[in-house]
């Protein structure tokens, strides 16, 4: 019975051989030469026929009666789950489910999501999905899906317990750091659609561009709102691009991101084992900011994507990266089709910021570390000022009066901003701060401006002028 299972198993890498001998065929002659340079050891026998007897017992003895073809999609899903976190087997529907995520609109909860310790653990939700309004953080280990325990599940098994028509409910039950007990969360499955890029106007100087996830024209759409939203607005004095839980995505996409704000240099750069593992990535000339100051913002739920680009802008001296160390995702994953249907993601090289630093279980330090917290400001005791005097004098330079009522809402807005994102109020006023100090030398202030003329100097220098100061009151 054994003789024959070896059989089998011989015949099936023979045959597989020679397919991998057609494949290597076609390569270029140069390339084979570098590949092979160190020839691979051979295929240790002992190793395979405990391979073939523990086949050999599944298929006779099992429980229940599988195929060959069964038997061998497992031992590939086996191998690829030995690998790192981001390896994977992708069979037909897990294939098809990685071109629409790329795309940016599939149905389910709308969370990016890993394994950990045979749990499935939230690397971000993303934006205005149902995971996101209901409270799923990064961070969060999922234990059960409904009434069935994760543990023992592939990530491609969970995340199709996940997926699911839209308005149908999914109970999770959630491990959160902090929390003494687990607790559950009831949410609707909805149509996932990302909107990859948003933008808004603070202070009616600083433009804040957020980017959810890298899609295949991430670049394209950030160049676009570049450059309308600072040819409408001539007055932007900043920019503010938020990375924060955005787990990445396409990686041509974070070059083009980074390649909007740069004016040429390496971006990243990859290597593997393979000559054919290494690629650099340059920016273009032509910052599309005009060299703008910018404030990069990060957390532990940025990711891969997210790190290239923070990484870059941060090495090329063209941002400040503000927040918390990012999640450390710093290698390059291959998605190679198998057959027409199926295919494997394999991680395939490690990248590298422009410096050469590998952020790989690392993550990306912050040049300002600043945590996520609640802030309260305290309220000042109402207070009298000189606007609110009447019959006081106006301003001579004709400048807009400052009154306790204007300040009051100006305080309001401020307050608003700090008490709910405390991490942007800081990239705000680090912005703000920036942006001084690139303000011109001021000009030497002209006749009847403002400026009183010196005092003529007295004839007498041992006599003194009369003491007509005002008295402060």
């Amino acid at each position: 019975m054994l003789f024959a299972s070896c059989q089998r198993f011989v015949s099936l890498l023979a045959l597989t051989g020679l397919l991998s001998l057609s494949a290597i065929a076609q390569e270029p002659a140069a390339e084979l030469a570098d590949d092979q340079a160190e020839p691979q050891g051979l295929l240790p026998l002992e190793d395979l026929r405990t391979f073939t007897r523990v086949y050999d017992h599944i298929r006779n003895s099992y429980v229940e009666e599988l195929s060959d073809s069964e038997l061998l999609e497992y031992a590939i899903k086996g191998m690829m789950a030995e690998l790192d976190p981001h390896s994977a087997y992708l069979d037909a529907e897990s294939f098809e489910d990685l071109q629409v995520n790329t795309s940016g609109e599939f149905g389910g909860l709308g969370i990016e999501v890993g394994m950990e310790n045979g749990f499935v653990k939230v690397i971000s939700p993303i934006d205005d999905t149902p995971a996101q309004k209901a409270g799923i953080e990064a961070g969060d280990l999922i234990i059960r899906l409904d009434e069935k325990p994760v543990k023992g599940l592939s990530l491609n098994e969970a995340v199709a317990l996940m997926r699911g028509p839209k308005g149908s409910p999914l109970t999770l039950t959630i491990v959160r750091e902090g929390v003494d007990q687990p607790f559950e969360l009831t949410i609707e499955r909805d149509i996932i659609k990302v909107r990859s890029v948003r933008t808004k106007i603070l202070d009616d100087d600083f433009l804040y561009l957020r980017i959810a996830q890298f899609q295949v024209g991430t670049g394209d759409d950030v160049a676009s709102r570049l450059t309308k939203t600072l040819g409408d607005k001539s007055n932007i004095k900043g920019v503010i691009l938020d990375l924060r839980n955005n787990p990445g995505g396409v990686l041509q996409a974070s070059v083009d991101v980074a390649n909007a704000f740069m004016d040429g240099g390496l971006v990243v750069y990859t290597e593997g084992r393979l000559s054919s593992s290494y690629s650099r990535y340059e920016a273009s000339a032509g910052d599309l900011t005009h060299g703008l100051p910018v404030v990069v913002l990060i957390n532990d739920g940025s990711a891969s994507a997210s790190e290239i680009v923070a990484g870059a802008l941060q090495d090329q001296g063209r941002a400040v990266i503000m927040g918390t160390r990012s999640f450390g995702k710093g290698s390059v994953q291959t998605v190679v089709p198998i057959s027409e249907r199926r295919a494997i993601k394999l991680t395939t090289a490690r990248y590298y910021t422009p410096s050469g630093r590998s952020i790989q279980a690392q993550g990306i330090e912050p040049d300002v570390l600043v945590e996520r917290a609640k802030v309260t400001a305290v309220k000042p005791r109402l207070r009298t000022t000189e606007a609110d005097l009447a019959g006081h004098l106006g301003n001579s330079n004709g400048g807009e009066e400052s009154d306790s009522k204007s300040r009051d809402e100006a305080r309001s807005a401020q307050q608003s901003l700090l008490s709910n994102d405390n991490q942007l109020h800081e990239a705000l006023n680090l912005l703000k701060g920036l942006n001084i100090l690139r303000q011109p030398a001021l000009a030497e202030p002209q006749d009847g401006a403002g400026i009183a003329p010196p005092a003529a100097t007295p004839a007498n220098p041992d006599s003194s002028p009369p003491d007509n100061s005002p008295e402060a009151p």
